[in-house]
């Protein structure tokens, strides 16, 4: 008689540990950190840093010893640069001309910028990439090249513009009162239609076609759906492109520091604040009180910004 035989027992596997939600969430937190390490290395080093030291040096000011006569030595004052620049009607009067200089050049800008964007929102898709890549240009070209460049064509000694004027029996001045504005916001605006076409465009191309089909099946034509179904849908990319135009007016500094070279007499020293700036820190050397300066104009930037980003928002929303 046949002995039953159990078959063999299996080994089961060990029970598997469970990681708690805080420690997983601990784990992913060290590893999110390891990956945005090399960002916030970089941006100590390049930012905080900068922006510490340079805060550091706006505490101080340089003093002659001696009745005048002696060696000069940096000593520390507090605020007293601060409370010095509050009253430099030289700094303010350059911010308040960049500032409207800026306000008629970015509504250029921006208005050309929205109109091709317009326009190639109607045309094929290969010709829409073609005339991307060739408005596009002038953005990629480095901004002290492009400013050569211009510098080049506004000579008055080697200016095609000028000299094709001469031929033509027309005298053509570029610079002095309103022109040196005129041909200073043309650079701007030619560097500037590209980048900001494009960023429009991209916008334009992310809102629903249905919505052009409703419009045309109301009988709206094309320039009335451009104006009250595109236009309306895309404020937010419109106030964004402005700010950003807003805060790159007020750093305003090789442009007009190139074309400087060509119109002296009508670009000064402290045409824009970046101009004074640097003015103040590498020809007269007050360090010191052109740290305040820049601190001061970052500042003013950012409240700019923001109250500029907050007003049209509330207008758009």
């Amino acid at each position: 008689m046949s002995t039953l035989t159990r078959p063999p027992r299996v080994a089961t596997d060990s029970p598997v540990r469970r990681t708690s939600p805080r420690r997983a969430g601990r784990r992913g937190a060290y590893k999110g950190l390891l990956f945005t390490l090399p960002f916030l290395v970089g941006f100590l080093f390049t930012y905080v840093v900068p922006i510490g030291y340079a805060f550091s040096q706006s505490l101080q000011q340089k003093r002659s010893t001696g009745l005048g006569f002696g060696p000069t030595k940096v000593v520390f004052v507090g605020l007293a640069n601060f409370a010095a620049i509050l009253t430099d009607g030289t700094f303010w009067s350059s911010m308040l001309r960049t500032l409207i200089f800026g306000a008629a050049q970015i509504a250029v800008m921006l208005g050309i910028s929205l109109l091709l964007a317009l326009l190639l929102d109607g045309v094929a898709a290969r010709a829409v990439r073609f005339f991307r890549a060739g408005l596009l240009i002038p953005y990629v070209v480095p901004t002290v090249v492009s400013a050569l460049m211009w510098l080049f064509l506004y000579s008055p000694t080697a200016s095609p513009i000028l000299d094709m004027a001469d031929r033509a029996g027309t005298q053509l001045t570029l610079f002095g009162g309103l022109n040196t504005y005129l041909s200073l916001g043309n650079v701007l605006t030619w560097q500037g239609i590209g980048f900001n076409m494009i960023l429009i465009s991209a916008s334009l191309q992310a809102l629903p076609r249905e919505l052009y089909e409703a419009a045309r099946l109301d009988g709206a034509r094309e320039w009335r759906i451009a104006w009250s179904v595109k236009v309306p849908n895309i404020t937010g990319i419109l106030v964004l492109t402005g700010m950003f135009s807003l805060i790159g007016r007020l750093q305003l500094f090789a442009e007009p520091l190139l074309l400087r070279y060509v119109a002296p007499e009508s670009i000064s020293t402290d045409f824009t604040p970046m101009m004074e700036i640097f003015d103040r820190a590498f020809k007269t050397g007050d360090y010191q009180y052109a740290a305040a300066e820049s601190l001061v104009l970052a500042v003013v930037t950012g409240i700019l910004a923001f109250v500029f980003y907050r007003v049209t928002n509330r207008k758009t929303s």
